[in-house]
C-alpha cells in the first residue's frame, strides 16, 4: 500500500473511529443533559483539570516519541508500558488522598467521593496507551474504530440507565470509567501485544529525551485549556460551569475531533517523509487547506444555528449556554491550525521549540484568566479569541522557518474558505431570525439551506479546496469498490 493509500485509509478509519465514538458520546450527552441538571455536569467539570493533568503525566510524550522513532523494539514498548503503569498508580493515589482538599477548595463535599472513584481511569489509561500507540504507528485505525464504537455504546447505555433511575452525577462518572475500561479490554483482546518483563534505561533515556519536552508542553497546554473550568467553578457556580461545559462539548464535536482525526493519521505519515522537505511542504499545504475548509464551515455553521440546536437537542433549561457556544465556535475554529503547525515541529524533531512556544503562549494568555475572574465568563471568552490568533501566528512562524510555509502563505491559503464559511454563517443566522417555525423545524431548514449554499457556490466557482477534498473522497470510494470487487 502506497503512502497516499495509507493516508486515505487512515483518514477514513480515523474519521469513523472519532466521529462514531464521539458521535455516540454526543448523542448520549444530549440524552443525559435532559435527564440531569447543569449543576451535575458542572461538578464533573470542576475535577476535569485534575484528571487531565494526571493523564498528561502518564503519557509523558512517550506516545509521540514512539510513533516518530523508525526502529521501535518490544523493549522500547515494554519500557514505556511499565513507566506508564507506575505513573498511573502513583497519580491515582495522589488524587485519592488529595480529594478532600480539592473538595474543600470548591466547597462541594460531593467531589471527594467522585474524584476518588473517577481516579481509577488513570490506571486504565496507563494500560491502554501502548496498545493505541502500536496501532497508530501501523496506521491501523480500523480496529480502533471498532473498539471505540463498542465502548461508546456500552458506556452510554450504562450512563443513561443510571441517570434514568436517579443516580445523578454518578451516571457521568460511570460513563467515563466504563468507556475507558471497555476500550482497554478490547485493545488487549484484539491487538495481542504483550509486554516483555524488561525495563531499559537506555531506551527510557532516548525516548524521554524527546518526549519530556512534549510532556511539559502538553502539561502547560492541558492546564491552560482546563484552568477555565477551575476559575468558573471556583468564582461562579457549578450550574454556570455546567452551561459552559455543555457549550464546549458542542463546540468540541467538530473542532477538536476533526483535529484529532487529522493529527493521529498525519503525524505518522508525515514522519515517514520528514527528510523530504519539498514533498513534506506540498502535502502539508494541501492538508491545511482541506482541513480548514471543513473546519470553518462546521464551526461558523454551528454558531449560526446555536439557538435552535440547544433548544431542540437539550431543552430550554440550557438556554444560557447558547451565547457561550456561539463565542466558543470562533475560538474552536482555530484549533486545527494550532495543532497542525505544532505537529510539524514534532515531525521535525523540534520538541524544544514546541516547549518554548507553549511557555510563551501561556504567559501571554494569563490576562485572559484574570479577566474571567473580574469581568465574567463572556469577557473571558473574548480574551480567548484574541489569544488564539496570537498563538496561531507564533505556531505558524516556526513552520515557515522549518519547511518554508509561513504564516503569510497559510493565511492566504485559508482566507477564501473563511470568507465562504462566514458568508454562509451570516445567511443561515439571518434566515433563522425570520423563520416563523418551531425550533426543530427551524434547525432543519437552516442546516439544509447552509449545506446547499456551500455546495452550489463551490460547484459553480470550482472552489479549490472543495474540489481537492471531493477528489480525495471519490478516490477513496473508488478504491474501496475496487478492493471489494477484486
Amino acid at each position: 500500500m502506497s503512502l497516499k493509500q495509507k493516508t486515505l485509509s487512515g483518514l477514513l478509519w480515523s474519521f469513523v473511529d472519532t466521529m462514531a465514538g464521539q458521535g455516540i458520546t454526543f448523542v448520549v450527552g444530549i440524552i443525559l443533559a435532559r435527564l440531569l441538571t447543569p449543576r451535575e455536569f458542572g461538578l464533573i467539570g470542576m475535577i476535569t483539570v485534575f484528571i487531565a493533568v494526571s493523564e498528561s503525566f502518564i503519557n509523558s510524550g512517550f506516545s509521540s516519541a514512539l510513533i516518530r522513532k523508525k526502529d521501535c523494539t518490544d523493549t522500547d514498548f515494554s519500557t514505556v508500558f511499565f513507566f506508564n503503569l507506575a505513573a498511573g498508580i502513583l497519580f491515582f493515589l495522589l488524587l485519592f488522598f488529595s480529594a478532600p482538599a480539592i473538595s474543600g477548595f470548591f466547597n462541594e463535599p460531593e467531589l471527594t467521593a467522585i474524584l476518588q472513584v473517577l481516579g481509577v481511569v488513570l490506571i486504565i489509561d496507563s494500560l491502554t496507551l501502548i496498545q493505541r500507540t502500536i496501532l497508530t504507528k501501523r496506521i491501523d485505525f480500523k480496529l480502533q474504530a471498532r473498539i471505540s464504537v463498542i465502548a461508546s455504546i456500552g458506556s452510554g447505555v450504562v450512563a443513561i440507565a443510571m441517570a434514568f433511575y436517579g443516580f445523578g452525577v454518578w451516571a457521568l462518572v460511570a460513563q467515563r470509567i466504563v468507556k475507558q475500561g471497555l476500550n482497554s479490554l478490547f485493545l488487549w483482546m484484539w491487538n495481542r501485544w504483550k509486554p516483555l518483563l524488561v525495563f531499559s534505561k537506555e531506551s527510557f533515556k532516548e525516548l524521554f529525551g524527546f518526549g519530556s519536552k512534549l510532556l511539559i508542553s502538553g502539561l502547560i497546554d492541558t492546564i491552560y485549556r482546563n484552568i477555565y473550568y477551575l476559575v468558573i467553578g471556583k468564582y461562579f457556580s457549578a450550574q454556570e460551569l455546567g452551561y459552559y461545559t455543555r457549550a464546549e462539548g458542542f463546540k468540541n464535536l467538530p473542532s477538536q475531533n476533526l483535529n484529532s482525526i487529522v493529527s493521529r493519521v498525519t503525524y505518522p505519515v508525515l514522519s515517514a517523509i520528514q527528510d523530504d522537505i519539498p514533498r513534506l511542504r506540498n502535502n502539508y499545504q494541501k492538508l491545511i487547506r482541506s482541513v480548514m475548509f471543513i473546519t470553518f464551515i462546521l464551526m461558523l455553521g454551528m454558531a449560526a444555528v446555536a439557538e435552535p440546536m440547544i433548544h431542540t437537542l437539550i431543552g430550554a433549561k440550557w438556554e444560557p449556554a447558547i451565547i457561550y457556544l456561539q463565542m466558543l465556535c470562533f475560538v474552536g475554529m482555530m484549533y486545527p491550525l494550532h495543532a497542525l503547525n505544532l505537529n510539524m515541529l514534532q515531525v521535525q524533531g523540534r520538541s524544544d521549540l514546541f516547549l518554548k512556544l507553549e511557555v510563551i503562549k501561556k504567559i501571554i494568555a494569563i490576562p485572559t484568566i484574570v479577566i474571567g475572574v473580574f469581568f465574567g465568563i463572556k469577557m473571558m471568552i473574548v480574551g480567548m479569541m484574541v489569544n488564539t490568533l496570537v498563538a496561531y501566528y507564533l505556531n505558524s512562524y516556526w513552520s515557515g522557518v522549518k519547511i518554508g510555509y509561513s504564516f503569510k502563505h497559510q493565511v492566504k491559503d485559508i482566507l477564501p474558505s473563511f470568507f465562504l464559511a462566514l458568508t454562509m454563517g451570516v445567511a443561515v443566522y439571518l434566515l433563522g431570525k425570520v423563520l416563523p417555525f418551531s425550533y426543530p423545524v427551524k434547525l432543519i431548514i437552516q442546516i439544509v439551506f447552509g449545506a446547499l449554499f456551500v455546495l452550489v457556490i463551490c460547484e459553480v466557482t470550482k472552489f479549490r479546496d472543495y474540489i481537492f477534498a471531493k477528489e480525495l473522497v471519490l478516490e477513496k470510494i473508488l478504491s474501496f469498490k475496487k478492493n471489494k470487487n477484486g
